[in-house]
C-alpha cells in the first residue's frame, strides 16, 4: 500500500503541491492566531496602562491619625499594617502626610494643604532651597504668584478663619518635573480647586497644631499585575484587601477599576475577533481543500476503477486515496506552525510570559491539528462520494452534470442560515452566534444565487451564440456551462473577494478612525507640552519664536473647569491647527475678537514710582492699593498708597518690577481698611468712597508721564466691579472714577472689594461645544476660570465638537482670557501647537525664547498608540485572514485551470481540425478563465457592498468608549476600489498563468501543422 501511495504522490506532484500550499496557508493562520492574540492582548494592556492617568495606576491606603507629636511613628505603623494585609509587591512605597488648611490671598482664603512627601525635592525643580528644617516650606510658582510670596517671606496658614495662624518660612518655589507621573497620583498632594500644597519636612508636623494629618501609603501597581499576566486578577485581590484594611480602621483608595475594565474589554475584543477570523479562514480552507480534492480526484478515478475491477474493497481504496493526501496535509501543517509563529511575532510582537508562551503553543498546535483533521475529513468525504460511483462512471471523461437535488437543498439551507445571521446581526445581539459570520454568509448567499443565474444564462446564451455564429462567445458559454464544479469555484471566489474587501474596508476605516481621533485630541499635527511661569510668557515666547504666525500657536487647555476651556491664540488658529469642518468656521473666534477688541490699553508703567491724585470721601480710615502685572513675565506687582486722609490729596508709592520692557499694565484697584500689623488687609468699611483723578509715573530717567487721566478714568467702559460677594460700586464723575463700598451681606468679605481694569473685549466672545451648562439656562453665561470671580461671556458660535476638549467645552481667545484673568492662578496645560510644515528650527526658537519643552506628541504617534487597542488589532488580523482567503481562491482557480487543461486542449485542437480559427481558439481559452475571474471579483465586491448595510458591518468603536467623532464607514469607495485592484491583479495573474500552457499548446499544434 505504501508503494502505491508513494507512486501516486510522485506521479501527481502538482496536485500534491496544491494541497500542501492550501494547508500551509491555513496552518499559518491557525498557528498565528493564539500567538497574535496573546501578544495583542499584552500590547493593548500596555497601551492602556501607559495612557491611564496616574491615579489609576496606584493604590493608596490612608488614615486620619493622631500623631501625638511623633509623625514618623504614625507613618511606620501604617506601613507595617499595609505590608501585612495588602498582598502586592511593595517595593519603593511613597509615604506622606497632608493636612488641609487655608491661606491668605488677594480676593479670598483659598485652601492649601500642608504636606510632607517622601523624596519631594527629587521630583520638583526648585528655585531656592529644599525645605530641611522645621517651619520651612516650598510652594509652587503658581501659589507664590497668587500669595505674592518669595523665598524668605513668611507664610501664614490657618485651620479655620478664627484659628491661630501657622507661620512657615518660604525657602523655595517649585515646578513639577513630571506632573503626570504616579508620584503625584494621590489627590491629597494636588491643588483640588485650591492652591498647590506647601511641602515641609516631617519634623514640622511635631507641632500640636498639626497633630491630626492624613497619613498616606502609596503603592504603584506593577504593570504586569495591571495587565493580568499569568492569570492574575487585580480587582478581586484589592476588594479582599479593602475589607481587611477597613477592619483595621484604614481606608483603601483604589482607582484602578476603569483601567482594569479597559484591559478586560480589550482582551475580550481580541479573543473574539481572532477566533472569528480564524474560524472563517478554516472554513474557507476546508472548502478550498474540498474543491481541490474534487478537481484532482478526476485523475484518481481511473485508479479507483482499476482497483474495483481487481476486487479491492472500498476501505482499501479509501486508504489509498487518503494516503495520497496525508503527506501534503501533514507537510503543510508542519510548515505552517513556525510560519504562523513568525508571522504573529512580526504583526504583534513577542509573548514574554512563560505561562502564556506554553498556552499559546498548545492552542496553536490545537488549531493546526484542526486544520489537518478537518482537511482529512473533507477529502475523505469527497473520495467516499466518488468511490460510490460505478466503474463506468469512474472511467467516463465527461462529468455527470452540475448537481442534483441534494446540491439544491444544500444551497437552500445555506440561504436560510444567511437570513438567520442577518436577522441576528440586526437584532439586539450583533456580537454573538451567527451574527459574527453574517458578512460571509451574505456573500455566500449572493454567490449561490448569482452562480445559478450565470449557469442558466450560460446554458441558454451558449446555444444562441453558436447558432448565430458568435463562436468565441458561444464556446466560452458552453465551457462555463459544462465545466463541472465551476459554480462552486465561482462561489468560493465571490466569498473570498467579499471577505477581503470587507476586512480591507474595516482596516482602512479603523486607520481613519484612529487618525481622526488623534487629530481631535491633539488639535494640530504636532503638540508640544511646555513649562513656563505664566500665560503671558507663553504667548510672548511663541510670538517671538514665530513672528509670522503660521508655524506655532500658544494654547492652554483647562480640563478641570466645567465645561473644559480651550484657550488659543485665535489669530493663528486657521494657519496652525488641524481644523475640521465639524468644529465650525476656523476664523469665527478671530473675527469676533477683532470686531470687538475692547478699550485701548492704558500706557505701560515703566517707572519706579507712582503718584495718585484723589479725594477721600470716607468717614473712616481707608487705604487704596493698585495691582499691576508685568506684560512680559506675567508676574504680579502690588502697589500700596497707604492710609488716606480725608479730602483732596496726592500719594506716592514705590513700584518694583516694572522697569523692564515692556512694562506693567493695570489690573485692578483695591479699597480696604489700613493694613494690619500681621499683614492682613481687612475690607473697607461700608460707605467708604474715593474719587480717583490722575495716576502718573516717575522714574530715575526721563520725565514723568500720565498713565490714567480724564479720558481713561472718566470712561466707564474701562472699569468693572466684581461679580460675587460685596462688590464695589463704580461711577464716572466729570472725568474721574468714583469707587465706593457696599454693606457686605454675602459673608464673603474678601471677594468683591476690587475694581478691575478693562483692556480687552468684555464679555469675551466664545465658541461653545455641546449643550450649555445647566447654570447658563437660568442666568447669563459666565466662566469661573477667568479669574477669582465668574466673568460673563458672549457665545458667538456653537458647534458639536471642539479639538482637545471634545464634545463639551469652550473655545476662547488666549490673549483675551489672559488679560481678563490677570494674575489669578488659572489652571491649565500649557501647549504649543505646530503647523504641519514646522521644522526643528521652530522648536529651537521656542526653547531660545524661554520655554521648557517637557513632551511632544504627534498625530501619527498617537494613532500608532491607538493601534494597540483591541479593535485595531482585530482589524489587522482580520485583514491577514482576508488576504489568506484571497490566496486560497487564487490557488483554487489555479487547480481548476490545471486539471481541465489537458481535456480543454484536446477539445480545442479537435475544433481546430474542424476549421476553428486559431485566434478564436486562443480567445476562448483566455475567456474561459477570465469570465470566472471577472464575474467572481465583480460579484464579490457587490456582495460586500450588500453585506455592509444588511449585516450592519461597522468599524469597531474604541474600547475606552471615546465617541466624540462619528466612526467612518466600513466599506467606502477607496476600500472597494483597492480591493478590486488587488483581487483582479492576483486572480488575473493566476488565471493567466494557468491558461498560458494551454495557449502554448494550441499555438504549438498550429505550428506543427
Amino acid at each position: 500500500m505504501f508503494t502505491l501511495i508513494w507512486g501516486a504522490v510522485r506521479t501527481r506532484t502538482a496536485q500534491v503541491l496544491t494541497v500542501l500550499m492550501l494547508t500551509a496557508l491555513a496552518a499559518t493562520v491557525a498557528a498565528a492566531g493564539p500567538w497574535f492574540a496573546y501578544a495583542g492582548i499584552n500590547r493593548a494592556a500596555t497601551a492602556d496602562v501607559t495612557a491611564a492617568p496616574p491615579e489609576q495606576r496606584i493604590v493608596s491606603v490612608r488614615q486620619m491619625a493622631d500623631t501625638a507629636g511623633d509623625p514618623q511613628a504614625a507613618i511606620d505603623d501604617l506601613a507595617s499594617t499595609v505590608q501585612s494585609q495588602l498582598p502586592l509587591p511593595q517595593a519603593d512605597p511613597v509615604t506622606g502626610l497632608a493636612l488641609p488648611l487655608t491661606a491668605s490671598a488677594r480676593g479670598g482664603a483659598p485652601s492649601m494643604n500642608l504636606a510632607f512627601r517622601d523624596d519631594f525635592c527629587a521630583h520638583v525643580q526648585l528655585d531656592g532651597a529644599c525645605p530641611a528644617s522645621p517651619g520651612e516650606a516650598a510652594i509652587s510658582v503658581a501659589a507664590a504668584q497668587r500669595l505674592d510670596l518669595r523665598p524668605g517671606d513668611p507664610m501664614a496658614l490657618r485651620s479655620s478663619p478664627g484659628a491661630e495662624p501657622i507661620v512657615l518660612t518660604v525657602v523655595g518655589t517649585f515646578t513639577y518635573i513630571d506632573p503626570g507621573g504616579t508620584y503625584w497620583g494621590n489627590s491629597l498632594f494636588e491643588a483640588n480647586g485650591g492652591l498647590d500644597p506647601a511641602f515641609t519636612p516631617i519634623e514640622t508636623f511635631r507641632s500640636d497644631q498639626l497633630g491630626e494629618p492624613s497619613v498616606t501609603f502609596d503603592l504603584t501597581v506593577p504593570d504586569e499585575l495591571l495587565r493580568g499576566e499569568e492569570g492574575f486578577r487585580l480587582g478581586p485581590v484589592l476588594r479582599e484587601a479593602e475589607a481587611r484594611l477597613a477592619a483595621s480602621g484604614l481606608r483603601l483608595v483604589n482607582a484602578t477599576g476603569p483601567l482594569i475594565e479597559a484591559i478586560d474589554r480589550n482582551r475580550q475584543e481580541i479573543e473574539l475577533g481572532v477566533f472569528v477570523a480564524m474560524a472563517q479562514t478554516l472554513v474557507l480552507t476546508w472548502f478550498a481543500i474540498g474543491l481541490a480534492g474534487h478537481y484532482t480526484g478526476r485523475d484518481r478515478r481511473g485508479d479507483a476503477a482499476l482497483l474495483k475491477l481487481r476486487g479491492s474493497t472500498r476501505s482499501a481504496m479509501l486508504r489509498l486515496a487518503w494516503g495520497q493526501h496525508m503527506l501534503p496535509l501533514t507537510a503543510g501543517a508542519l510548515i505552517g506552525v513556525p510560519l504562523g509563529y513568525l508571522l504573529a511575532r512580526w504583526l504583534a510582537g513577542p509573548v514574554a510570559s512563560p505561562v502564556e508562551q506554553r498556552e499559546a503553543l498548545l492552542l496553536s498546535l490545537a488549531a493546526v491539528a484542526a486544520v489537518l483533521l478537518g482537511g482529512l475529513v473533507v477529502l475523505a468525504v469527497v473520495e467516499a462520494v466518488a468511490l460510490r460511483r460505478p466503474v463506468a462512471d469512474l472511467l467516463r471523461e465527461v462529468g455527470s452534470g452540475r448537481g442534483d437535488w441534494r446540491g439544491g437543498l444544500a444551497d437552500l439551507l445555506l440561504l436560510v442560515i444567511a437570513v438567520a445571521a442577518v436577522y441576528q446581526a440586526r437584532s439586539s445581539a450583533p456580537d454573538s452566534g451567527l451574527a459574527l459570520a453574517a458578512p460571509g454568509l451574505v456573500a455566500l448567499a449572493v454567490a449561490l444565487l448569482v452562480a445559478r443565474l450565470l449557469a442558466q444564462v450560460a446554458d441558454r446564451g451558449g446555444g444562441l451564440a453558436m447558432r448565430t455564429g458568435h463562436l468565441r462567445l458561444g464556446l466560452t458559454s458552453v465551457q462555463v456551462s459544462r465545466q463541472p464544479g465551476s459554480d462552486r469555484v465561482f462561489a468560493f471566489v465571490v466569498v473570498a473577494v467579499a471577505l477581503f474587501a470587507t476586512t480591507l474596508g474595516l482596516t482602512l476605516g479603523d486607520n481613519r478612525a484612529r487618525a481622526d481621533r488623534s487629530e481631535a485630541e491633539l488639535g494640530a499635527e504636532r503638540v508640544l507640552s511646555v513649562r513656563t511661569p505664566t500665560r503671558a510668557t507663553l504667548l510672548d515666547a511663541v510670538r517671538r519664536a514665530d513672528p509670522a504666525g503660521d508655524q506655532a500657536m500658544a494654547v492652554v487647555v483647562d480640563r478641570t473647569n466645567a465645561p473644559p476651556v480651550l484657550a488659543v491664540d485665535s489669530s493663528r488658529l486657521a494657519a496652525v491647527a488641524r481644523w475640521r469642518p465639524v468644529y465650525g468656521p476656523a476664523d469665527l473666534l478671530a473675527a469676533a475678537t477683532a470686531d470687538n477688541p475692547g478699550p485701548r490699553p492704558a500706557p505701560a508703567i515703566t517707572g519706579d514710582r507712582l503718584t495718585l491724585r484723589l479725594r477721600n470721601d470716607s468717614r473712616q480710615p481707608v487705604a487704596v492699593g493698585l495691582s499691576l502685572q508685568h506684560e512680559g513675565t506675567g508676574l504680579p506687582v502690588q502697589v500700596r498708597f497707604g492710609t488716606l486722609r480725608p479730602g483732596e490729596q496726592s500719594l506716592t508709592a514705590q513700584v518694583s518690577g516694572c522697569r523692564a520692557a515692556p512694562g506693567c499694565r493695570i489690573l485692578r484697584w483695591q479699597l480696604s481698611s489700613p493694613v494690619e500689623a500681621n499683614g492682613n488687609v481687612p475690607p473697607a468699611p461700608p460707605g467708604s468712597a474715593v474719587i480717583l483723578r490722575v495716576l502718573s509715573q516717575q522714574g530715575q530717567q526721563g520725565p514723568s508721564a500720565e498713565i490714567l487721566g480724564r479720558s481713561q478714568l472718566g470712561d466707564i467702559a474701562r472699569w468693572r466691579s466684581g461679580t460675587a460677594g460685596a462688590a464695589l460700586d463704580i461711577a464716572t464723575v466729570d472725568g474721574n472714577l468714583r469707587i465706593s463700598s457696599d454693606e457686605n451681606r454675602a459673608g464673603t468679605p474678601d471677594i468683591g472689594i476690587q475694581v478691575y481694569a478693562v483692556d480687552s473685549a468684555l464679555p469675551p466672545p466664545v465658541v461653545l461645544a455641546g449643550p450649555p451648562p445647566d447654570e447658563w439656562r437660568f442666568k447669563e453665561p459666565s466662566m469661573s476660570s477667568l479669574g477669582d470671580q465668574p466673568v460673563p461671556v458672549r457665545v458667538d458660535g456653537t458647534t458639536r465638537v471642539l479639538p482637545a476638549v471634545g464634545s463639551n467645552g469652550v473655545l476662547i481667545d488666549l490673549e483675551t482670557s489672559r488679560r481678563i484673568a490677570g494674575d489669578a492662578d488659572a489652571p491649565g496645560e500649557f501647549q504649543v501647537w505646530l503647523a504641519p510644515g514646522a521644522g526643528s528650527g521652530v522648536v529651537d526658537a521656542l526653547r531660545a525664547a524661554g520655554l521648557v519643552v517637557t513632551g511632544e506628541d504627534t498625530v501619527a504617534r498617537r494613532s500608532s498608540r491607538l493601534a494597540d487597542q483591541g479593535p485595531a488589532a482585530v482589524a489587522r488580523f482580520g485583514l491577514l485572514c482576508g488576504a489568506v482567503g484571497l490566496l486560497l481562491a487564487a490557488a483554487t482557480l489555479g487547480v481548476a485551470g490545471a486539471v481541465d487543461r489537458r481535456r480543454r486542449l484536446e477539445q480545442l485542437r479537435a475544433l481546430r481540425l474542424q476549421g476553428l480559427p486559431l485566434g478564436v481558439a486562443v480567445g476562448t481559452a483566455y475567456a474561459g478563465a477570465w469570465v470566472l475571474i471577472v464575474a467572481g471579483v465583480v460579484v464579490g465586491l457587490v456582495a460586500a457592498a450588500i453585506a455592509d448595510p444588511l449585516a450592519r458591518v461597522a468599524v469597531r468603536g474604541f474600547t475606552d468608549g471615546w465617541d466624540v467623532l462619528p466612526l467612518p464607514g466600513a466599506l467606502g469607495w477607496p476600500a472597494v476600489g483597492l480591493a478590486g485592484l488587488i483581487a483582479f491583479g492576483l486572480l488575473g495573474l493566476v488565471g493567466w498563468l494557468s491558461v498560458l500552457p494551454l495557449v502554448r499548446g494550441l499555438r504549438g499544434g498550429a505550428a506543427a501543422r
